[in-house]
């Protein structure tokens, strides 16, 4: 496994005289995950594109979130296409599938603390021979906590594990690959359309070397970062923002350029 660093940004146009005034954004963060499930009737489309300006790798990732019936229940499934050094040359090509379902298990984007565990299914739909995949089926669990501080402040906290049961190298060697993650941000609310961000994100990366051997690595980012949203007469909100993620300690050195694009809209009536 490796850690995936790299960036992009989406050109995009928005016709100025068809906005509302905005809603205060809630749930649109880039390196941490907000634990406010979809509300009933509104999809989401994210796209999260990170650019390595010093290796040159990229990554982009596509998650579509779909309401279950109610908030309580969301089901979701995130794509990945990245570019990754190898060898000292580059693959690029699809990553691993997740699937992923998402429990509301306290509050909502109106309650001051919300909780929602998520549990996912990793599908090896990325090619381990060209380090674009870990070669096995694997699950995640992770746990987002969101809290409001105040009518200006917002945070929120994700903890995780990773388990890969039978993970490949290039050369098809085995190992169990277990992954812990951990982060946090806070949120400015400068006004309701846009915020100021600043988010850390660690965790702790296995790579299989050998059958049954791992070689065990550290990630640790802090990343600034600023979002803005556009919210249309008929209900489509569209959330952009850029952010820089800096490694520190066993990242040093690594330095990446963050963009991300997101569309919420509305696909059927919610009888009130």
């Amino acid at each position: 496994m490796r850690a995936v660093a790299a960036g992009l940004l989406f050109g995009m146009a928005v016709a100025a005289a068809a906005e509302d005034p905005s809603p205060p954004i809630q749930d649109n963060s880039f390196l941490i995950e907000e634990a406010y499930n979809q509300e009933a009737g509104v999809v989401q489309h994210l796209q999260l594109f990170l650019w390595n300006w010093k290796s040159g790798g990229w990554a982009w990732t596509f998650t579509q979130e779909w309401p279950v019936g109610s908030q309580k229940h969301q089901l979701s499934f995130t794509a990945l296409l990245s570019q990754v050094e190898r060898g000292g040359g580059a693959a690029t090509g699809l990553g691993d599938l997740a699937l992923n379902y998402r429990y509301q298990l306290v509050g909502s984007g109106e309650s001051r603390v919300a909780v929602a565990p998520r549990l996912s299914v990793l599908f090896p739909t990325g090619s381990y021979a060209r380090s674009l995949g870990a070669g096995s089926v694997g699950v995640q669990v992770g746990l987002p906590v969101s809290v409001v501080l105040s009518d200006r402040f917002v945070t929120h906290w994700n903890a995780g594990v990773n388990w890969i049961p039978k993970a490949r190298d290039e050369t098809g060697d085995r190992a169990a690959l277990v992954i812990p993650y951990a982060g946090a941000s806070v949120v400015y609310l400068a006004k309701p359309s846009w915020n100021l961000l600043f988010e850390t994100f660690w965790v702790r990366t296995e790579t299989v070397t050998g059958a049954g051997s791992v070689e065990l690595g550290q990630t640790l980012l802090l990343s600034p970062g600023f979002r803005y949203a556009w919210t249309l007469r008929s209900g489509l909100q569209i959330v952009a923002g850029i952010g820089a993620p800096i490694g520190v300690g066993p990242s040093r050195g690594q330095y990446s350029a963050l963009f991300y694009l997101s569309f919420e809209h509305p696909f059927v009536t919610v009888a009130p």
